[in-house]
């Protein structure tokens, strides 16, 4: 087995991208879900009810984040297309509370006007970008979680890994259906991993990248977001949920279906390329 492709998403529910290797801290990947959307309330902002937030580009640099917008969608757009954001901490920052799903007060650093109007045109809502700083502090509430685990703005957990396996039979089964096959980006991984059996991420307790071991957090149970087309930023009807629900229901929550393991990072600092090879500690 070996580490087929890593992903960031330097703002949750932002476009995510590619990258030949990247640094694991306590959090996850560095400079992964660093940066958060928010409503006027500090709640969190997602492709669940604003599927455009797809078409926002991201990239990273040594000191900042970029968003930008195709010029293609500037008609509609009155913003500059391109927006730069530092990533380090600034400790003249206003600090808002905010809230991911259970996760509610925790301290983030408002990142300003300029992306405020940037993200609010464009998505045609108020919204606010926030950015992690040292006030801001997230345990992981999961009965898999340790202590001294905790985790970035993403749903739950550090880290999503996804089988190269898993998704062809997925795709197999949706074109045996009438459908069309689906790409990785629906499924928002941070790791994805080949030549292992479909589905066998299911049952490794942790795995080791490198010098990395990574403890499984538990499935990841999917949501109307694998139904967003990342290319254009639109809900594209049921598949795949409507195809997980014939073989990937949870046992012990039917209301949930799987494709993928979260995961945790035992060892709080490393690096991960593509190419590794993924053993069992």
């Amino acid at each position: 087995m070996h580490l087929s492709a890593l992903y960031l998403y330097p703002v949750k529910s932002l476009a995510g991208i590619s990258v030949p290797s990247a640094s694991l801290d306590a959090l996850g990947l560095v400079g992964d879900r660093r940066f958060l959307v928010v409503d006027d309330a500090g709640r969190f902002l997602t492709q669940r009810t604003l599927p455009r937030m797809a078409l926002i580009q991201t990239a990273l640099d040594a000191t900042h984040l970029t968003l930008s917008v195709s010029p293609s969608l500037l008609p509609s757009f009155s913003a500059p297309s391109t927006l730069r954001v530092p990533r380090a901490s600034d400790p003249t920052a206003p600090l808002r509370s905010v809230s991911v799903w259970q996760s509610e007060n925790l301290e983030a650093e408002d990142c300003g006007d300029e992306a405020a109007d940037f993200l609010s045109s464009f998505l045609a809502t108020p919204c606010r970008l926030v950015r992690q700083g040292p006030a801001f502090h997230r345990p992981i509430f999961k009965s898999t979680a340790h202590d001294g685990d905790v985790v970035s703005f993403a749903d739950g957990y550090p880290l999503l890994v996804v089988n190269e396996s898993s998704l062809a039979d997925l795709n197999d089964r949706l074109i045996a259906r009438g459908s069309e096959a689906l790409s990785m980006d629906r499924f928002r991984p941070n790791l994805v991993i080949a030549d292992a059996p479909a589905f066998a991420e299911d049952t490794w307790p942790r795995i080791k990248i490198n010098d990395a071991v990574l403890r499984a957090g538990g499935p990841c149970a999917r949501c109307s977001m694998t139904t967003v087309d990342q290319a254009t930023g639109t809900f594209e009807g049921p598949e795949p949920l409507r195809t997980l629900a014939t073989y990937r229901r949870d046992a012990t929550e039917p209301t949930h279906v799987n494709f993928g393991q979260n995961l945790i990072p035992e060892t709080k600092s490393a690096t991960l390329r593509v190419g590794d090879t993924v053993t069992f500690p």
